[in-house]
C-alpha cells in the first residue's frame, strides 16, 4: 500500500457524524488537492466512504463501539507505519489517539479530549462558543494552523445511484406508483430522540390516501418499529428497515420526494442527498447537529427543558418535546 505523504483520518463511530465529516474531507481536498486521504472507521460506517469521492480508501477498525481493543489497535497501527505524514482525529477519546501513535505518524492533530497529552503533538484549541456545530469542529481540524475559519464551509454531498434505488424499489414493490415518502423513525442514541410510532403511522396514512408510496428505512433495530408504523396500511407501505444495507438505503433515499426523520444518521444522509422534508428534534439541539443544506425543515418545540441531551426523558417514557409535535404540524411543515 503506497501511502507516501497521505493523510489518515480517524473517523467517528456514528453514521451521522461520518456524513458530517465529509465537510472536513472536502476542506482537506481544497487545501491539499494532490494528497491522498484515507479513513479508519468502524465497519458499519464504511459503506458511506464509497459515496465520498474525496476518500481514497476506507480501513475498517475491527473493534466494537466503546471497546479499547488495545492489541487490535496496536496491530493495525503497526501495519500502517511508514507512509502517512499526518493523522487527524475526529473522536476526542484516548483510545482513538492510540492507533496513529502506534503507527508513528509524525503529525497527530486533534482536540485535547481525554488524557491525550503526548499521544497528540498538534493539539488544536476548541472554542465551543465559536465552533458550536459538530461539523464546524471537524472542519477546523483540517485547516492549516492560523487559517481563519471560513464564512461558509463545504457541505456534505453523498454520491448516490438513483437507478439502483429505483431497481431496488421495483424488486420489493413492483406494482406501486406515485411519489415516495421515506420515514426514518429510528435514532440510535435513545428514545428521547424518537418521534412516537403512532405519529409516524398517522402521517403515513394521510400520505397514502393522497396517492403516495411510503417506505420505512433504518437498521435491524427498527424493523419491529417499522412493522408497528405500517401495520394495516396496505401494499403501498413498505418496511425495509433492517432488510437492506446502508449503501442501498442511500440510493433509495435519493429517490424520495420527501423525508420525515428523527435527528439520526439517516437524517444527515438525507440532507447530504439534498432531499426535502422534515427533521424532528426532541432532546437534542438543532443548533449543534442540524441537517446541513437547508432542504430539511427542522421541527422542534423549543421547550424550556430542551435540549437536555438525555437518552430517556427524565419525566417519563413519553417525552413531551416529541409527543406534542403532532402529525398535522409535520404535514404543514412538509
Amino acid at each position: 500500500m503506497n501511502t507516501d505523504g497521505a493523510i489518515l483520518v480517524i473517523g467517528p463511530s456514528w453514521v451521522g457524524d461520518m456524513v458530517m465529516a465529509q465537510a472536513l474531507f472536502k476542506t482537506l481536498r481544497h487545501h491539499h488537492p494532490h494528497t491522498p486521504i484515507d479513513l479508519v472507521a468502524p465497519a458499519w460506517t464504511l459503506p458511506l466512504v464509497s459515496r465520498m469521492p474525496e476518500i481514497r480508501q476506507g480501513i475498517a477498525l475491527p473493534a466494537a463501539h466503546g471497546e479499547l481493543a488495545l492489541a487490535t489497535r496496536f496491530r493495525l497501527g503497526k501495519s500502517l507505519r511508514g507512509g502517512y505524514r499526518q493523522a487527524i482525529l475526529l473522536p476526542n477519546s484516548l483510545k482513538s489517539a492510540l492507533l496513529p501513535w502506534f503507527a508513528a505518524i509524525p503529525l497527530r492533530t486533534g482536540f485535547l479530549g481525554e488524557w491525550r497529552w503526548g499521544v497528540l503533538n498538534d493539539i488544536r484549541p476548541l472554542d465551543k462558543t465559536r465552533l458550536k456545530r459538530t461539523v464546524d469542529r471537524f472542519v477546523a481540524l483540517g485547516l492549516p494552523p492560523g487559517t481563519p475559519f471560513p464564512d461558509a464551509i463545504p457541505l456534505p454531498a453523498l454520491v448516490a445511484t438513483p437507478q439502483a434505488g429505483a431497481a431496488l424499489l421495483q424488486r420489493y414493490d413492483p406494482a406501486s406508483q406515485g411519489p415516495l415518502l421515506a420515514l426514518c423513525p429510528g435514532a440510535e442514541y435513545g428514545p428521547a430522540k424518537r418521534w412516537p410510532a403512532r405519529h409516524f403511522a398517522a402521517l403515513a396514512q394521510t400520505r397514502l390516501r393522497e396517492g403516495w408510496r411510503v417506505v420505512v428505512l433504518g437498521s435491524g433495530k427498527e424493523q419491529t418499529l417499522g412493522e408497528e408504523i405500517l401495520s394495516g396500511l396496505g401494499p403501498r407501505a413498505l418496511n425495509l428497515a433492517g432488510k437492506i444495507p446502508l449503501e442501498q438505503a442511500v440510493d433509495l433515499l435519493a429517490l424520495a420526494e420527501a423525508v420525515v426523520t428523527n435527528d439520526s444518521g439517516l437524517m444527515h444522509v438525507a440532507a447530504a442527498l439534498d432531499r426535502p422534508g422534515v427533521a424532528i428534534f426532541g432532546s437534542s439541539d438543532p443548533g449543534h447537529t442540524p441537517p446541513l443544506g437547508g432542504r430539511l425543515r427542522i421541527v422542534s418545540l423549543g421547550l424550556p427543558c430542551a435540549p437536555c441531551f438525555k437518552r430517556h426523558c427524565p419525566d417519563g417514557p413519553q417525552a413531551r418535546c416529541l409527543e406534542a409535535i403532532t402529525p398535522r404540524m409535520v404535514l404543514e411543515a412538509l
